[in-house]
């Protein structure tokens, strides 16, 4: 049994806004309370309403402002000698680095925050540390590695009875797993997400659960309908709460959905419609994802094959620049289901039912 989802990052006099709340409605709370703050004089209050604007502009795809923010909540953290609010700016910032596609910085950031959540005494702030370097590897591909941490953090969630992070660690093993083409397990894992998510009203969390399990029913059950249903689903709770990235992983999936289907029409305008809104919050692992499907969806439509295999070419140079390895091996695997070689000549179609990389996964 699990209680309420809890936000933690919410700090100080924020601490009663609920895990659902609108980010809107936070980030405009949070820099009443900031500016209060700092009339005040109050340094920790300061570092703690800041963490939540920080958030909030990170969420609502703000790179440039939720940048500003964490480093002004760290200064004031810093100055009022608070070892937990300068572990929870930290974390935030190397969030936002592994967002914005900085993943060896994001490293460096996410491994200080957790020794500063240690040295602080902050079970939670060190415990979400080790949960973004893990996620970190897990979304370069690097399963080995953080598999175990993984489990060690999900064991440890569980015992707490921390439904969000509980939810958090489920949905990432799963997402190991649909990569290494385990659906079953995959899909259970993601299904229990969805019920514990749901049972502590954790809106955010149930929408990725859903997201992944329809990814599964695409691929293992080639239920389009079904597939969809779930994303409309998901789609309510991220337009509810303003989770811009979310949705537009959202949209991005409906995109594969229907591309597998071979509705290449739909299937584009979805990839168009993510990949710009990816741009606009200038995420580059959901640009170039979203470029992906695009030119396998462009290509399917008839475009030339010179044309697809540039583009090809330009995204694998920068899935390796990212360091996502996982996701270049999708590109690799392109050009074989579209029978294009990198220097764009044609050849012939792959075998059916060859191995083909899997998909890269989605980042919260």
């Amino acid at each position: 049994m699990y209680a309420k989802a809890l936000a933690p990052e919410y700090q100080g006099s924020l601490s009663s806004l609920s895990v659902n709340s609108s980010l809107t409605d936070v980030l405009a709370e949070g820099t009443d309370r900031l500016r209060a703050a700092e009339q005040a004089g109050s340094q920790r209050e300061v570092a703690r309403s800041g963490l939540a604007v920080a958030e909030a502009h990170r969420r609502l795809g703000h790179v440039e402002e939720a940048d500003r923010a964490w480093k002004a909540s760290y200064r004031a953290a810093r100055s009022a000698g608070d070892v937990g609010a300068m572990a929870w700016a930290v974390w935030s910032g190397g969030t936002l680095a592994r967002q914005r596609g900085s993943l060896a910085l994001a490293r460096r950031l996410l491994a200080l925050a957790a020794e500063l959540g240690k040295r602080g005494d902050d079970v939670v702030a060190r415990g979400y540390s080790l949960a973004g370097l893990a996620e970190t590897g897990r979304i370069q591909g690097d399963y080995e590695a953080v598999h175990t941490l993984h489990e060690q953090l999900l064991a440890e969630a569980r015992k707490r009875g921390e439904a969000r992070h509980t939810v958090w660690a489920l949905e990432g093993i799963a997402q190991i797993h649909r990569n290494t083409g385990s659906y079953d397990t995959a899909f259970a894992m993601f299904e229990e997400a969805a019920a514990i998510a749901a049972q502590a009203d954790d809106q955010r969390g149930r929408a990725w659960a859903l997201r992944g399990m329809a990814d599964i029913v695409s691929l293992r059950d080639k239920d389009v309908d079904r597939a969809l249903a779930l994303l409309s689903e998901a789609e309510l709770a991220c337009r509810r709460m303003k989770l811009t990235s979310a949705l537009a992983y959202n949209l991005k999936m409906r995109g594969n959905v229907l591309f597998r289907a071979g509705r290449y029409v739909p299937a584009r305008e979805y990839y168009e419609t993510a990949l710009a809104e990816f741009r606009a919050m200038s995420e580059p692992r959901g640009t170039a994802l979203s470029r992906l499907g695009l030119a396998k969806t462009l290509a399917r439509l008839g475009q030339d094959p010179e044309v697809t295999a540039a583009e090809l070419d330009d995204l694998r140079g920068e899935l390796d620049r990212i360091g996502l390895r996982h996701a270049r091996e999708m590109v690799d695997a392109a050009y074989e289901e579209l029978g294009i070689s990198r220097t764009g000549a044609h050849r012939a179609p792959a075998i059916p039912g060859a191995r083909k990389a899997p998909e890269a996964v989605a980042a919260r």
